[in-house]
């Protein structure tokens, strides 16, 4: 059987996975800071860890998944500025939307989802317990920075020197710190800014630095020392390199064993970000593209390659989505959940894909192969065997959960093409021209269905369509 291994970024290689308690995983994830919609790139860091999370119980471990909330940032506050409307009103719409658009996609929720704001406690602290131990300073503008230079360890998850480190995004440069490297942990309230984002503290009103919060959400939810921490590959350096100062100075300890990160999305050979503008909504996507369809193009992706977005990528994935549900379309399955045959051959390579790093581009070669097993086989049950294998290999990574004939005729109108009622209209003169042996009207009724993208099906019980 097989052994998980996890790229490690910390230790640059994959690693055989070890969790802190056998049987259990404590996994956390740095999640969305909510003041707008959230876009490919974001869904394609949380598709990555519902992948490690799915898979991680597939294997038979209690996982507590932990994806939080940041709810109070500049950006944040800047917008409901703007918009005339208190951060509560405005994170809470934008948190409503996100879940909205992860159900779609498929995503399973976090066992827990910690909101930064109901952590400020736990964040002062931590840097208490900072300053105590010569790692964080009072400026003279009042704010509480990390005193970089004095943490032994830093740079040891990007690599690099202190030396070679320069100020990452979202770090701000400012003459009244010691050191450019060192980072803010408690920012000094400014008159202009909403007294909902001001709270006390001994060193004066203020609000979190960004870094603190998953410091101090991640302690309170899985403990000092935990499993698997990930996020997005952008997150590496400055925030989880901060992380790691913030929690390991704090507590003397290490703080994470296994750190993921996701590879980027790209369009155009950029990085698609909202600094850009070249990013896509997940709203705007789903508008065109059906929900699974857009799952399973992210999925055919390693999770730490690059991925390349364009319609051309996801007109493929639609084609190929739909080799795969219509292989189950002439077998019946019943309606009782199927459970994996994990002794069976595609199981087992499946498997071992998945405990390669989550390699899911294997994993979805192993459905193709089955595809092709269900459209060879002659015997009834040796079609339900592998049709059956098929269903339940795609359901661990949340795939074929529809019957074939939903998703086959999914779309419509809102994609310019026949509703259903005008197909099934078009079917029956069909027929009734068949009847009368008017065949060049039958044939000319399906040359038109075929130009609209609709492909008919002609079976002993009747007439089948399916969208092209």
């Amino acid at each position: 059987m097989s052994q998980l291994k996890i790229y490690n970024t910390l230790a640059r290689d994959k690693q055989v996975f070890v969790p802190k308690v056998a049987g259990k995983v404590g996994m956390y994830v740095c999640g969305m800071t909510i003041y707008d919609y959230c876009h490919v790139g974001h869904a394609r860091m949380m598709m990555a860890f519902d992948v490690v999370y799915r898979w991680l119980r597939a294997s038979g471990y209690d996982v507590n998944y932990v994806r939080n909330i940041t709810d109070i940032d500049d950006k944040i506050i800047k917008r409901a500025v703007e918009n005339k409307e208190t951060i509560g009103s405005l994170t809470a719409r934008f948190e409503r939307y996100m879940d909205e658009d992860t159900a779609a996609l498929g995503i399973l929720p976090p066992t827990v989802v910690p909101h930064a704001t109901a952590y400020v406690p736990q964040m002062l602290d931590i840097i208490d317990k900072l300053e105590q131990k010569g790692l964080a300073y009072k400026s003279e503008d009042g704010d509480v920075n990390y005193a970089v230079r004095g943490f032994d360890g830093y740079g040891k998850l990007s690599g690099k020197s202190l030396d070679d480190l320069r100020a990452g995004e979202r770090v701000d440069v400012s003459s009244t710190k010691r050191d450019p490297l060192d980072f803010v942990l408690w920012k000094a309230a400014k008159e202009s800014e909403p007294e909902e984002a001001k709270w006390d503290s001994k060193w004066g009103k203020g609000r979190p630095g960004w870094h603190i919060e998953c410091s101090a959400m991640s302690c309170a939810t899985l403990g000092e020392h935990f499993d698997i921490h990930g996020g997005g590959a952008d997150l590496q350096f400055p925030h989880h390199e901060n992380e790691i100062a913030q929690s390991e100075g704090a507590f003397g300890g290490p703080m994470v064993n296994y750190w993921i990160h996701n590879g980027f999305v790209r369009v155009d050979n950029e990085k698609m970000s909202k600094s850009l503008g070249n990013f896509f909504t997940i709203r705007d996507v789903l508008k065109k593209y059906d929900a699974e369809v857009v799952r399973f193009f992210i999925l055919r992706a390693h999770y730490r390659s690059p991925l390349n977005y364009s319609d051309v990528h996801i007109d493929d994935a639609k084609g190929a989505l739909s080799r795969l549900y219509t292989a189950l379309s002439d077998v019946d399955l019943g309606t009782e959940a199927v459970a994996v045959n994990w002794d069976e051959e595609h199981a087992l390579r499946f498997r071992e894909a998945m405990d390669d790093d989550f390699n899911t581009p294997l994993a979805v070669a192993e459905l193709f192969d089955l595809a092709g097993e269900v459209n060879r086989t002659k015997s009834v049950a040796g079609r339900l065997d592998a049709a059956r294998q098929l269903k339940a290999l795609a359901g661990v990574l949340g795939l074929l959960e529809r019957s074939p004939q939903a998703f086959l005729q999914s779309g419509g109108q809102e994609e310019g093409g026949m509703d259903e009622a005008a197909i099934l209209d078009a079917i029956a003169r069909r027929a009734d021209a068949k009847k009368a042996r008017n065949f060049a009207e039958a044939d000319k009724i399906r040359a038109e269905l075929t130009a609209a993208g609709i492909i008919l099906e002609d079976k002993p019980d009747g007439t089948g369509w399916r969208r092209a």
